[in-house]
């Protein structure tokens, strides 16, 4: 299922927050998953575990594909409409990429963000979220036309990339929302990401045995 952001402002909140959009041949991480024990890096080449930079404090953490994605760029900029209101929830909010550490701080707009960009250039966190592909050999030459140079980006030569992704984990590094979605130009809009935090700010519904 392919949502674009048009078709998204006219969902209800609640369909949005009962059915995260789940897209792609691997299976990412669904709500009421725990919060993989992975490993990124800072901009300042520092490694951290996921888990210690989110301090256990709730959190809206979004894969993009790169700095010199301008899809990405876009809703990175988008996402600080929003990060005030976040913030005043108890959120924070961090933005992986497969970016090298030494290229976070070249991301267009960087000076404006706010928040904090990891890099997850060994795709160890997508891969562990359940969101990479491979890109084709084909595509790889179309970015090279473009001046897109993957493996300089990444410092890897894995030629993977994460679909974009935003996951809401909760001070108990649960998973409280998912919404994933192959197509790299549609994301998803800041409100209704604002809508899934407050939802996922609610105390977890208790079920009778």
């Amino acid at each position: 299922m392919r949502v674009n952001c048009q078709t998204m402002k006219a969902i209800p909140a609640i369909i949005l927050l009962a059915s995260a959009v789940l897209v792609g041949a691997a299976e990412p991480l669904a709500s009421g998953a725990r919060l993989p024990d992975v490993t990124v890096r800072t901009e300042k080449d520092a490694p951290v575990t996921l888990a210690a930079a989110l301090k256990s404090e709730p959190a809206v953490i979004l894969f993009y594909r790169g700095g010199w994605c301008p899809y990405c760029t876009k809703h990175l900029s988008a996402m600080m409409e929003i990060e005030g209101k976040l913030r005043d929830q108890g959120y924070s909010i961090f933005a992986i990429s497969t970016d090298q550490p030494s290229k976070l701080a070249a991301t267009p707009g960087r000076e404006k963000l706010k928040y904090t960009l990891l890099s997850d250039s060994k795709m160890d966190a997508a891969n562990a979220f359940g969101i990479t592909f491979t890109v084709s050999d084909e595509t790889l030459e179309k970015y090279k036309g473009y001046n897109i140079d993957l493996e300089a980006a990444s410092g890897e030569k894995h030629h993977m990339l994460p679909h974009p992704a935003v996951f809401i984990v909760d001070r108990e590094g649960i998973i409280r929302f998912a919404y994933v979605n192959e197509n790299y130009k549609v994301r998803l809009d800041p409100e209704k990401v604002l809508a899934a935090a407050k939802e996922a700010s609610k105390p977890a519904s208790k079920t009778t045995p």
